[in-house]
């Protein structure tokens, strides 16, 4: 008998796919319990109670799967669980329709006044004068983020006769006219919109993307919504625009810190907050219970799952082989990825020598999945990478060639869009690991991790002094820089690496200087 153990509370009636297998037995018990015998256990359903950390997984060295019933992957392991060799697997989509309902209802009770006027007649009082709201017709949404939930509350604003705006910077224009959405840059939407709502996954990009410098952009009287993350948007700086009027009141599901405990935004009459319902409904949790359990199912009868967060299945032999060019495939998808500002319409994919005796169109799925890991909110990964792509109206294209630049293997990548083109090409090098020798034109070779910076500049004398200088000035320490350039006087290239994240401040000194053509930082 298969041993399938249940961790957190889960939904019996959504755990029936594992309950009909005539081979497997679900315990339903905490990993603590007596009764469970966590050496014999092969899968693991949890939501978001138990922590899957590398000690547990130790205990547990028969487990091949753990299912997580939601969204976040945030209370286990991943790297320790593919280190393992583990599987893990989540639910998406059940909770895309839950959460995008929450979102609606929020707004409609903010801006009639709701959950206030409610509290009001609670304490006897009747004060019809005081609650005085505002209709959602014919108002102007900003939607920042438009995955499956921007998506999914864009179609009932719509019905209710609001004027939808998005801010998406990887939403292609035909896209967004299939949607019936207006496509604008993220002030446009700032100055353009009525009731804002926040729907994108937290990035070092999207941190703190509503601040004390972009809040006051928006309309005087706007309404604000953030049923996402904790930290999209700066609660201090929204606190602070409420307190001086500028934003009419905000619809909080979620904070950095939850629960948030005496914050000042909780303390607002203008705010109305919930505590993290988004994906509380009977509904969304008999969904995301299924949805895992039916996909423990398969990785039980040896058929593929749709939702693997890490490595799908495949023989010990091929992954061997494949091994050393996959973290190549994904870093370089989500390098390019970054270094695109704008909606990308096409990426071809070619590979040459070694490399093409392996099965490629893994790689290309492993190099799609690093593309779309900050652009869209929601994982994606080999399985249903090009699935996403399609989704986004993003065509793929993969071929072998027999030009491998000098190197015995090398996977090259263009993105291409409307006005702007990109082109890199990688290498994997034995002893040395992965590396990308080509950016565009330009010939380079370095080791595509940690915290970098890209700059394109005029191969000037004095640019790089002038980048050190700044540098040294602010304390920063560089590790690592590469140059390249295409001819004497043209244009050239830098790629630093840092210890940690450049800030804004030394970005921006950077971003000033005559010389420099562009400058892009970059998260690997």
């Amino acid at each position: 008998m298969i041993q399938v153990l249940v961790a957190d509370s889960i939904q019996e009636d959504g755990l029936q796919p594992l309950l009909d297998m005539d081979n497997v037995e679900v315990i339903q018990q905490k990993v603590d319990s007596p009764h469970v015998q966590l050496e014999r256990i092969e899968a693991l359903l949890v939501r978001s109670a138990t922590k899957v950390n590398e000690e547990l997984l130790e205990k547990m060295p028969q487990l091949k799967i753990i299912a997580r019933a939601g969204v976040g992957v945030d209370n286990i392991d991943v790297a320790a669980a593919t280190k393992k060799g583990i599987i893990v697997v989540n639910a998406p989509d059940g909770n895309t329709i839950s959460t995008a309902e929450h979102t609606f209802a929020m707004m409609a009770s903010l801006v009639r006044r709701i959950p206030q006027a409610h509290q009001s007649v609670k304490n006897l009082e009747w004060k019809r004068n005081h609650f005085i709201g505002s209709e959602l017709y014919g108002k102007n949404l900003g939607i920042i983020g438009l995955g499956r939930i921007g998506t999914e509350l864009s179609k009932r604003a719509k019905v209710f006769g609001m004027n939808v705006h998005v801010f998406d910077p990887f939403l292609t224009k035909d896209r967004a006219l299939k949607l019936g959405v207006h496509l604008q840059d993220l002030q446009g939407v700032l100055k353009e919109a009525d009731i804002i709502t926040v729907h994108t996954p937290l990035t070092p990009q999207t941190k703190g993307l509503l601040n004390k410098e972009t809040l006051p952009l928006t309309k005087k009287g706007v309404y604000i919504l953030n049923c996402a993350r904790g930290g999209i948007i700066d609660e201090e700086a929204l606190a602070e625009a409420i307190s001086s009027g500028h934003v009419a009141g905000a619809a909080l599901d979620v904070f950095v810190n939850e629960p948030p405990g005496d914050h000042p935004l909780v303390k607002l009459e203008e705010v109305i907050v919930t505590p993290h319902l988004g994906a509380s409904t009977k509904e969304a949790q008999l969904n995301v219970a299924t949805q895992v359990a039916k996909e423990v199912r398969l990785f039980l009868e040896d058929k593929p799952v749709s939702n693997s967060i890490n490595l799908p299945s495949m023989s010990k032999d091929i992954f061997e082989k494949i091994r050393p060019f996959h973290p190549l495939a994904k870093k370089m998808g989500s390098m390019i990825s970054q270094l695109m500002k704008q909606p990308v319409q096409e990426l071809s994919i070619s590979y040459s020598g070694t490399v093409t005796d392996l099965e490629t169109t893994y790689l290309t799925k492993a190099l799609l999945s690093g593309f779309f890991t900050d652009r869209i909110d929601g994982y994606v990964n080999e399985v249903n990478a090009l699935h996403t792509a399609k989704e986004r109206d993003i065509t793929v294209g993969e071929k072998i060639t027999s030009h491998s630049f000098g190197y015995t293997n090398s996977i090259s990548v263009t993105a291409k869009g409307e006005n702007q083109q990109f082109t890199m090409i990688g290498t994997y090098i034995e002893n040395y690991g992965p590396r990308i020798i080509r950016l565009n034109d330009f010939s380079i070779d370095f080791h595509p991790e940690g915290n970098l910076v890209y700059i394109q500049h005029m191969d000037r004398p004095g640019v790089i002094g002038r980048v050190g200088q700044i540098l040294g000035s602010q304390e920063i320490n560089i590790a690592t820089m590469q140059v390249g350039r295409k001819e004497l006087g043209g244009e050239a290239i830098m790629l630093l690496s840092f210890d940690k994240h450049l800030e804004d401040e030394p970005f921006h000194y950077l971003e000033a200087l005559d010389d420099i053509v562009s400058i892009n930082r970059i998260v690997v």
